[in-house]
């Protein structure tokens, strides 16, 4: 029996479309540390995809780093996220260290979730002193 904090399968974005529809989703947000892309996921749970360039970082060894530090700060924070959202994940910087990752990412995760949302109609009608 997994524990409910463990990184499981279904959590993850393996489909080069997700990543894709993400991106052109154009919905992100970004501090210091990362950058969150995030799209409507249609389930009741929250993903986790991980995009760490090479071309910004060189080393494998740097960037399979970033993704443990990434996961393991998602894994965590499962109960903070919103659901029903794709998070996509960039590191800004190789020097990315875990307590950052895991301070940004629920935060960053209810802003792009905030972005995704709809706004609100505007009331079509003006309320009259007679209607209140």
């Amino acid at each position: 029996m997994t524990s409910p904090a463990s990184f499981r399968p279904h959590e993850k974005v393996k489909s080069p479309d997700d990543f894709r529809r993400a991106f052109e989703r154009r919905r992100s947000v970004s501090d210091p540390f990362l950058i969150v892309h995030g799209v409507e996921n249609g389930r009741d749970h929250a993903r986790l995809g991980i995009a760490v360039p090479r071309k910004r970082i060189r080393a494998a060894s740097a960037r399979n780093r970033l993704k443990r530090i990434i996961r393991e700060a998602f894994r965590l924070s499962k109960a903070e996220l919103p659901p029903g959202i794709d998070l996509i994940v960039l590191p800004r910087d190789h020097r990315l260290t875990f307590e950052a990752a895991r301070r940004s990412l629920p935060i960053l995760a209810r802003d792009v979730a905030r972005r995704l949302k709809p706004p609100k109609p505007m009331p079509t009608t003006i309320p009259t002193k007679a209607a209140q």
